[in-house]
């Protein structure tokens, strides 16, 4: 199998673990090919997990685990858009890294687009994530312990010292549900704004990674202000207003 073609595969198989289906239209806006092509890949990869049925990509029904354990329904808006930043967010991940990876929907899709050929260490706090980075053979995981949210896959520390004090990062991937100008980046949980913190004071580039629908939205958890951060990942170029930030 070519290299292109094995990874839009990849890329198929993790849209699927996102969500139950999608349609083949959406996947091919998602992977800038055409229909036929994914077409193509499906019907000539005998080692794939996901068929086309009916116009919907899905999980093969002779290769699903029935008795798979589902950590939380994930999110399933903005895909292309999160797709998008998780691949400039992928990167930016350099041999021999030591990188975090925050909690949060779009997060994952910087974990799904990492080489597997790279080596380099994360710590990360979210099952999620870890389920993807646990594949990548070249990669040493480090997942944060503590108490399990299933509305989120976020694991809180129960603990005054954990491994986000104990180790420094030279990347940190956050998330954010809310980026504003005057009010800073938030988030909907205080724990997990807590966290952010933590790994923020503890790694040497401060990376924010959020979709366009995040700008001008403000949640009630305060992570800090915009000048905290060195670089801002986004699906879109940034309004006029934000002009000033680092922006990749």
């Amino acid at each position: 199998m070519d290299k292109k073609k094995q990874s839009r595969i990849q890329k198929l198989e993790f849209l699927i673990k996102q969500m139950d289906k999608i349609h083949l239209r959406d996947a091919a806006d998602i992977l800038n090919v055409s229909e036929m092509t994914i077409r193509r890949d499906l019907n000539s990869s005998t080692g794939s997990s996901v068929v086309l049925l009916g116009g919907y990509i899905v999980k093969d029904p002779q290769k699903s685990n029935e008795n798979g354990y589902l950590i939380f329904e994930q999110e399933t808006k903005h895909i292309a858009e999160k797709m998008q930043v998780g691949k400039l967010g992928a990167e930016l991940i350099q041999e021999n890294d030591v990188v975090f990876f925050d909690c949060g929907s779009t997060i994952p899709f910087i974990a799904s687009q990492i080489p597997s050929s790279l080596k380099f260490t994360a710590l990360c706090c979210s099952i999620n994530t870890f389920l993807i980075l646990q594949e990548k053979p070249n990669c040493e995981v480090i997942l944060c312990g503590g108490h399990y949210s299933r509305h989120n896959s976020f694991l809180t520390p129960i603990q005054l010292s954990t491994e986000l004090d104990a180790i420094c990062t030279n990347k940190a991937f956050i998330s954010a549900a809310g980026v504003d100008m005057h009010q800073g980046i938030t988030c909907f949980s205080l724990d997990e704004a807590k966290t952010k913190q933590r790994a923020m004071a503890k790694t040497q580039r401060s990376i924010l990674i959020f979709d366009h629908s995040k700008i001008n939205k403000v949640q009630q958890a305060y992570v800090g202000d915009i000048s905290q951060f060195d670089l801002f990942l986004c699906d879109q170029t940034l309004p006029e207003e934000f002009s000033m930030l680092n922006q990749l």
